[in-house]
């Protein structure tokens, strides 16, 4: 019976769809998505540092609390590191204790969203809806008191505008 049973569970643990295969957000990257800005590896690797080269476009992820935008108070836009589209406003930045930065939503159409597998365990990936850049990942462990969402981004997919005084 345990042996029928085990092979059951981990079945249906890894067949479960996630938000991010239904139809609730903006827009779902698939395999092989087509972003309105595209280059060549070569051309990204030109003007993105290693550590935003490693995480935007080979979806690594930064160590934990080593992000200079973790504590940032300021107010203004969070924009992707490798295409400069908005993200994320600081109004919706709260501190999650998680080591990234975290924000409970994201700028509407300009974060798509897929699924990552590489734990074993599907999660909802986040990218740049302009250039596909992998930001992070959504949790719904966020603040009950707003959406219920924790968007955890990698700090360097991202640099900070501030707001015009």
């Amino acid at each position: 019976m345990k042996n029928i049973f085990l092979p059951f569970i981990l079945i249906l643990l890894f067949s479960c769809n996630t938000k991010a295969q239904d139809n609730k957000h903006e827009a779902n990257t698939k395999e092989g998505s087509k972003f309105p800005i595209s280059k060549t590896d070569a051309e990204w690797k030109e003007i993105l540092t290693p550590n935003e080269y490693a995480v935007l476009r080979k979806a690594a992820t930064e160590r934990p609390f080593t992000s200079d935008l973790l504590e940032n108070k300021q107010t203004g836009t969070y924009v992707c590191a490798a295409c400069a589209t908005p993200l994320f406003r600081s109004e919706h930045k709260f501190k999650s204790g998680t080591g990234w930065p975290s924000f409970d939503r994201a700028i509407k159409g300009n974060v798509a969203y897929g699924v990552d597998n590489k734990i074993g365990v599907p999660r909802d990936e986040e990218h740049c809806a302009k250039c596909g850049g992998h930001l992070g990942h959504v949790f719904d462990d966020g603040p009950r008191d707003t959406t219920g969402k924790r968007h955890c981004i990698n700090g360097v997919a991202l640099n900070f505008v501030p707001d015009e005084k």
